[in-house]
């Protein structure tokens, strides 16, 4: 009998059950957002676990929401090399994802916006909730993160209207631009994850690793080179401030 082991590590709750590990943003009062202590836990989390026999890595979020984005809260005491050295640890973990080892899994609910939706769309297999809904706003501060990923998934115009025009879509447009690969309740999630779990013994380890590896270019180079010369730009923060302010106005 496989016994599940929890825990929880700096906003993060860690749950592991065989070969199955379970990574549940836990930050829900501020919309599970990445803050710099969640992104470096989850990149813990993300690298033991490609080390300790997982085959299925699924990523959630406690609360109302899978994830909101890059944490704006506490601009005031944080310097452009902070904040860049932050969207630098964050591409990290995104690659981290995104070329896991074995299958990984997003089970997205709420808003999903920014870093969030760029987590979202870093997993192989993504399923959201039917009233989910998505955002990439990065673009108002000039910030380049996760483009060629997201072109992977739902064609390279497509992902340029998304990001340019920062437009919110809802799960039934996630669906048919492939950014989601189904839509299904949470109280569905749970047959979903058991479902993708008995697939996975269909093909040796090794062999779906070399698919995947094949099927996905190592762009991590050229990712981190655009995302490093977006955030070298002088005056990241007062960006990062105006935009703050501006959606700030709206609400």
């Amino acid at each position: 009998m496989t016994i599940a082991q929890g825990h929880s590590v700096s906003e993060l709750t860690i749950e592991q059950a065989g070969p199955v590990t379970r990574l549940m943003l836990d930050r829900p009062a501020r919309g599970n957002a990445l803050s710099a202590g969640l992104v470096l836990a989850l990149s813990a989390a993300v690298a033991q676990a490609a080390q300790d026999g997982t085959r299925l890595l699924v990523l959630e979020g406690l609360g109302a929401s899978f994830c909101s984005g890059f944490d704006l809260g506490g601009l005031d005491a944080q310097s452009d090399g902070d904040l860049a050295l932050r969207f630098l640890q964050l591409e990290t973990l995104l690659q981290a994802v995104h070329h896991f080892p074995g299958e990984t899994l997003a089970l997205a609910h709420g808003r999903v916006f920014g870093a969030g939706a760029d987590l979202f769309g870093a997993c192989a297999r993504r399923i959201a909730a039917p009233q989910t809904t998505f955002r990439f706003p990065g673009v108002r501060f000039g910030v380049v993160l996760g483009t060629r990923r997201l072109g992977a998934v739902v064609g390279r115009e497509r992902a340029r209207r998304l990001i340019l025009d920062g437009v919110e879509v809802d799960a039934d447009a996630a669906r048919a631009s492939g950014l989601a690969d189904e839509i299904a309740p949470p109280s569905a999630w749970p047959d979903r994850r058991a479902a993708i779990l008995a697939g996975l013994d269909l093909v040796a380890p090794e062999t779906r690793a070399a698919i995947t590896r094949a099927l996905r270019p190592d762009t991590r180079a050229a990712d981190m080179a655009d995302l490093a010369a977006s955030v070298a730009r002088p005056g990241l923060k007062q960006r990062i401030q105006n935009y703050k302010r501006e959606i700030g106005n709206r609400s």
